[in-house]
């Protein structure tokens, strides 16, 4: 389908894998608006897209209703990527995870169907599906089983979007992303491949929990391939349906991450310890994305590590401990005297 400066609005766009995306969207001709309340103080990360021509940020809050429909004018497809991403972040912060992980986007959802948006993406998580004991990999039927909040707020979103069916005039696609890893400009180490890689290569020694249990991974570049894939899609072909994102070669346990790691750095430290806090273990099949949209990540776990270690060893992650929060989902900065209190069921 050929594209004729499509609008794209991405809702938390200036996060670890929102940079991403608006990076490739831009090299690859949409114009993108991106919303984002830098909530890690991430302001850097949309510095470098200002002159461009066909990029337009609002600094904003999606609980707010000016914010929102400012932000939904004249948009052609809508990426909803906001939020408190990540189990810890949102049992640290859970009143903060509800208002804006359910009642915020719940809200936005129902200010997209006010406006002639053709397509909407919602990014949700492969963590929807728990804890699966059988030696499977599971599909986008398997039975939801989230252990976390936020994942429960993730299936509780998707219930919504999907429940739509038949009532709006959009085309919602939901997208179970696998764990990310790789190079962001707002860089996260807290996040299992990054983390380790770089444990490792600071000379710590390495304390992994539940060694052998399964997860699925993707690197930031293939998900931003995989949101392009989807807007450019017949809207037969992805309306209301779910697809997870990513592909088998990539679902690692945590040991197989450690090993590729001590492939480069052999005489690292690591020690390993059972029933950790997350009892998280899923391996993930992904023969609908592939099928459907001729969709396979270009890059795998191992060149994954290799590009972090490269990064690191050139001196370009020095500063992480100083700036902490801006490198990982630990604290917040969220302003609220202004912003609505949406205590509405959704």
């Amino acid at each position: 389908m050929a594209i004729d400066r499509r609008t794209v609005l991405l809702v938390g766009g200036a996060g670890y894998v929102g940079s991403v995306i608006t990076d490739h969207l831009l090299r690859n001709g949409w114009h993108v608006r991106c919303l984002d309340q830098l909530i890690y103080r991430n302001e850097s990360c949309v510095w470098p897209y200002l002159s461009y021509p066909h990029y337009e940020f609002m600094h904003g809050d999606i609980r707010d209703p000016h914010i929102t429909s400012r932000a939904l004018k004249n948009v052609d497809a809508v990426v909803v990527l906001a939020g408190l991403v990540g189990d810890p972040i949102t049992s640290k912060y859970p009143d903060e995870s509800h208002a804006i992980n359910r009642n915020g986007v719940g809200s936005f959802v129902d200010a997209i169907q006010r406006h002639p948006v053709d397509r909407l993406i919602f990014v949700s998580t492969c963590s929807n599906y728990g804890l699966v004991e059988e030696d499977k990999a599971v599909d986008e039927n398997y039975p939801l089983a989230p252990l976390s909040l936020y994942a429960k707020h993730k299936v509780e979103m998707e219930q919504k979007i999907l429940g739509l069916k038949g009532k709006v005039g959009f085309h919602p696609t939901i997208l179970r992303f696998a764990t990310a890893f790789g190079l962001s400009s707002r860089m996260r180490f807290d996040l299992t491949v990054n983390e380790f890689a770089r444990e490792l290569h600071l000379g710590k020694e390495l304390l992994v929990f539940d060694p052998n249990t399964w997860r699925p991974y993707c690197h930031v570049r293939d998900f931003a391939r995989a949101i392009e894939e989807v807007l450019r899609a017949p809207a037969d072909d992805v309306g209301f349906e779910v697809f997870n994102v990513g592909c088998e070669e990539n679902n690692f346990t945590k040991l197989m991450v450690v090993e590729e790691i001590l492939k480069h750095l052999p005489r690292s430290k690591v020690t390993y310890q059972e029933r950790g806090a997350d009892p998280r273990n899923y391996r993930v099949n992904f023969d609908k994305i592939r099928r459907v949209l001729n969709f396979t990540p270009e890059i795998g776990v191992q060149q994954g590590i290799g590009e972090i270690l490269a990064a690191l060893s050139q001196g370009l992650f020095d500063h992480v401990e100083e700036r902490k929060h801006f490198f990982g989902n630990y604290r917040i900065f969220l302003p609220t005297a202004h912003i609505p209190d949406l205590k509405r069921a959704v």
